[in-house]
């Protein structure tokens, strides 16, 4: 794990070294804060409910955005290549640069504890829908990432990898929905599958092991397929 360590660090200070990790911040939190705030006003409780709601409708353009260059960006500029002849296997360079936009996503929601200390102030806020909604915030930050990495290591068009990242992860979200237009067992499947059924389950502060293991699963098999398409270069 030497390898990933010495990536993530390098990749860590390359987002804090330039105005990338400062405007990812700033847009996050000004466009979370501008909704939520209204949200408050009009609904005049104080509660975290609706952050996590629109944080996570944020996260569907928000996190496509972040991770298009994670790849796509190596291989426009050739280095994909030159980190090919390193002693870094594919699994170590995938999971050195998700880790680094993951830790990045941590930080940012760090800073939304705020909205909970102003809320606390203000109310009695619900612990358990609290810890659920972060926890919910948390493993579908990874889920979309792995998403986002995938697509990213498919294409040297850091535009072309954002669209399909930001498609794919809408399938996800939308599936919930589907299923009011098929009965039956499918409708069961679409609402399995579908990243928004999870979340709000999640989000109810009813920690359920299955949602976990949906949010798990998802991660590891997209940096699964990472690899797969980054190993599949070594073919041709």
């Amino acid at each position: 794990m030497t390898a990933v360590w010495v990536l993530t660090k390098k990749e860590l200070r390359s987002y804090f070294s330039s105005p990338i990790a400062y405007i990812v911040a700033v847009l996050f939190l000004g466009i979370l804060g501008f909704f939520y705030s209204n949200s408050i006003f009009m609904s005049k409780s104080a509660d975290l409910r609706a952050l996590f709601s629109i944080a996570h409708i944020i996260y569907l353009v928000f996190i496509p955005a972040i991770s298009m260059r994670l790849i796509s960006e190596e291989k426009r500029s050739g280095t994909i290549e030159v980190l090919g002849t390193m002693p870094l296997t594919d699994w170590q360079l995938v999971l050195g640069k998700f880790i680094p936009a993951f830790i990045l996503m941590l930080i940012t929601l760090l800073f939304t504890l705020i909205n909970y200390f102003t809320v606390s102030f203000l109310g009695d806020p619900d612990t358990g829908v609290v810890l659920g909604g972060y926890l919910g915030l948390v493993l579908l930050a990874a889920a979309y990432l792995s998403i986002g990495i995938f697509t990213s290591s498919l294409t040297s068009n850091q535009i072309v990898a954002f669209i399909t990242s930001f498609t794919v992860i809408l399938l996800f979200f939308v599936l919930n929905q589907l299923k009011f237009y098929v009965g039956g067992f499918l409708a069961s499947i679409l609402e399995f599958i579908s990243s928004d059924y999870h979340f709000q389950s999640i989000q109810r502060g009813v920690i359920d092991s299955r949602n976990v293991i949906f949010y798990v699963t998802i991660t590891f098999l997209f940096i699964f397929l990472t690899v797969q398409v980054l190993q599949s270069r070594k073919w041709r």
